[in-house]
């Protein structure tokens, strides 16, 4: 990589030693990422495009980073959450050439600005955790989605949901992959991914035991069971809230107890939420909690918890260790509110473990070399929401296998006849 620092507003250069290391430390856990840019370093796909990025800046995301631009793209960054981002790394990826305008506690104002930003070079494609930038172009610079921008990926379960509705509506004026609905994507880095850094940002934040805990889990859906799960397995009484008879359905034959918030809110100790969906915790709520309560988010966006009703109910509050804030009710009850209601995972701890974002960008970067290909070919895919494909799904999960040591036994041409066999009895 070029390492002639270029444009870029980060917290601190100086942090760009520390962040080499995180970075280096997570390539170690990426295997497959590794492998695909050996492959296209050589080839260069994604030569003369550009492409804008607006993703949590963590050690993974460099990983992913260096692996575009080794594929032949530009590439300016922007993080998709105002606590997200990891300062060192961001250092160390302006250090290197990149484009990154990121730091750790900017304000709505500053987020936005660092969009707009990565915009300036008219980006051919997008890279998004949440649809922001996408949201960002369709609003404020429509026209680049008809002279500039040749499609985008989406990489969370938030952002495709808005995508869908908005595609519904005629409203998504180019092509966008859905990376989240990968499989392995979405059954993967959701479970697995959001369970262990969830609990892990909880830990980090409040060092309390969780064996024996009411934890309420509020949304069953990949993110939710993977919480309740890994904190079942830590000895916790898991409670799942929900709006989908199915999804109450799996959490109840997952073991899990399900009740209504208004319920939940009596006996909880520790509250979760993962819906995507706002006011999923209100005033309320609030005032049923017991005293000492821990409340936390991990879905996309901070409006899951109303810290307004919050802030009302509250007659004093204050930092009582890193992202931990207790707010002391008029009624004496404490209640303590991790990571400012924003993703706790990534804001008190440091997002999903590398070997699972290993899967979800590998999506990502095959999603963006498609997508440049088809261009290139004069194969643009039409606007909308699409599907990554299930041979890219499987194809990725036998890389990930074969980096583990494992193998697996393949359908012999005989059975694979007997599978379509339509005629074949009892």
């Amino acid at each position: 990589m070029n390492h002639k620092p270029g444009k870029y507003k980060v917290k601190d250069i100086k942090l760009a030693a520390e962040g080499d290391r995180l970075i280096d430390w997570a390539e170690s856990r990426m295997p497959v990422m590794t492998a695909l840019r050996k492959e296209y370093s050589r080839t260069k796909p994604l030569k003369g495009y550009r492409i804008a990025g607006c993703l949590h800046v963590t050690k993974e995301t460099a990983v992913l980073v260096k692996t575009l631009v080794a594929a032949g793209a530009q590439v300016s960054w922007s993080g998709c959450n105002p606590l997200s981002t990891n300062d060192a790394v961001a250092a160390s990826l302006a250090n290197q050439g990149i484009s990154i305008f990121a730091w750790h506690g900017m304000n709505v104002k500053e987020f936005y600005w660092c969009i707009e930003e990565t915009l300036k070079f008219k980006p051919n494609l997008t890279l998004d955790d949440g649809a922001d930038l996408i949201f960002t172009i369709h609003k404020n610079h429509p026209e680049f989605a008809e002279k500039y921008v040749i499609g985008g990926t989406e990489e969370t379960t938030t952002g495709v949901h808005r995508l869908r509705a908005m595609a519904a509506d005629g409203a998504l004026k180019y092509p966008v992959i859905a990376v989240n609905d990968a499989e392995t994507k979405w059954d993967f880095d959701n479970v697995y991914g959001t369970g262990q850094s969830t609990l892990d940002g909880i830990l980090r934040a409040t060092s309390v035991l969780l064996a024996g805990k009411n934890i309420v889990v509020a949304g069953y859906g990949h993110c939710g069971k993977g919480v309740g799960v890994r904190a079942q397995g830590l000895g916790a009484n898991v409670i799942a809230t929900e709006v989908k008879p199915t999804a109450a359905l799996k959490a109840t034959l997952d073991g899990m107890r399900v009740m209504k918030m208004d319920e939940a809110a009596k006996i909880g100790d520790i509250f979760i939420t993962a819906t995507g969906v706002k006011d999923i915790i209100v005033k309320r709520h609030f005032e049923r909690m017991k005293d000492g309560a821990i409340v936390c988010n991990t879905g996309h966006y901070d409006c899951e918890i109303n810290l307004v009703d919050l802030e009302k109910l509250t007659k004093s509050k204050r930092l009582i260790r890193d992202n931990n804030i207790e707010y002391t009710l008029k009624n004496g009850k404490r209640i303590y509110v991790l990571a400012e209601g924003r993703l706790v995972n990534l804001a008190a701890a440091e997002g999903h473990p590398s070997e699972v974002m290993d899967m979800s960008f590998a999506n990502q970067f095959l999603s963006q070399v498609r997508l440049a290909v088809a261009h290139r070919k004069g194969q643009r895919l039409e606007d909308g929401v699409h599907d990554i494909s299930a041979a890219q799904d499987q194809e990725i999960a036998g890389v990930k296998l074969k980096t583990m040591g494992y193998s697996i036994d393949k359908l012999t041409p005989e059975q694979r006849k007997y599978q379509d066999d339509y005629s074949a009895g009892t």
